[in-house]
């Protein structure tokens, strides 16, 4: 198996695609979905916890996913996290204008990061958890986002989610490289590909569904997929 990009280098990238980043239409255009997603996740939100008051978002990117949240919830105290210092500067800028809440960010890789359990009552996770690495990773971030959860709180997950079978992650990695290819041509296809295989490490939704029933969710369900993207919750 090839080196995957250091944290470091993965820091770099996002330093300099800030502004890409920085559109609720478009900033995730290579997620497929990525509207609808947010715009649904923020509805669930919005209905299953209309008294939430601290949020937790990993990877936040320049806040987009908090943004659509604080539409609907707009008295939220508000926690970002990312590697990156100037998506970090630009998520507190966007953020800060739209909640009556706190704003607070943390530099940090999600895996070093330490609260206290109960924290919040929502965690979101819009396509981050594909950077954990092997699988002792992603069963002790897992058990983390657990136990950081206030009882009753939500985790919402947006990102990569593969498939076990050979055959259907075939036919379904070429679907997606089709939409990539739709959206800027076949460079474009290749240049996300070539940071994903780089970068990324994503897992099967089956895996990750497995992996909320052993941390001890109390429930939890997919709300979208398409192709090799998924959106699901699970509630403490």
């Amino acid at each position: 198996m090839p080196q995957k990009s250091t944290i470091e280098e993965i820091r770099e990238r996002f330093d300099n695609d800030v502004e890409r980043f920085s559109n609720l239409e478009t900033g995730q255009q290579a997620t497929m979905d990525a509207p609808l997603v947010l715009d649904l996740a923020s509805k669930v939100v919005a209905e299953a916890l209309p008294n939430a008051n601290r949020l937790l978002d990993l990877g936040c990117g320049a806040g987009n996913f908090t943004i659509k949240v604080l539409q609907r919830l707009p008295n939220v105290d508000c926690h970002l996290v990312d590697l990156s210092a100037a998506m970090l500067k630009r998520a507190e800028q966007r953020v800060s204008p739209v909640t009556t809440g706190r704003v607070q960010t943390y530099r940090s890789d999600l895996r070093a990061l330490s609260f206290s359990d109960a924290s919040f009552d929502l965690i979101l996770a819009g396509a981050v958890l594909h950077h954990l690495r092997d699988e002792d990773d992603w069963k002790t971030v897992f058990r983390k986002l657990h136990n950081w959860l206030r009882p009753g709180g939500f985790l919402l997950v947006w990102d990569i989610a593969t498939f076990d079978h050979p055959a259907i992650q075939k036919v379904m990695w070429q679907r997606f490289g089709d939409y990539l290819k739709s959206i800027k041509g076949p460079e474009y296809r290749d240049t996300v590909f070539a940071y994903i295989d780089k970068e990324d490490s994503p897992r099967s939704l089956a895996f990750q569904l497995r992996l909320l029933a052993d941390a001890g969710f109390t429930e939890f369900e997919v709300l979208h997929r398409n192709c090799v993207f998924a959106c699901y919750y699970g509630k403490r």
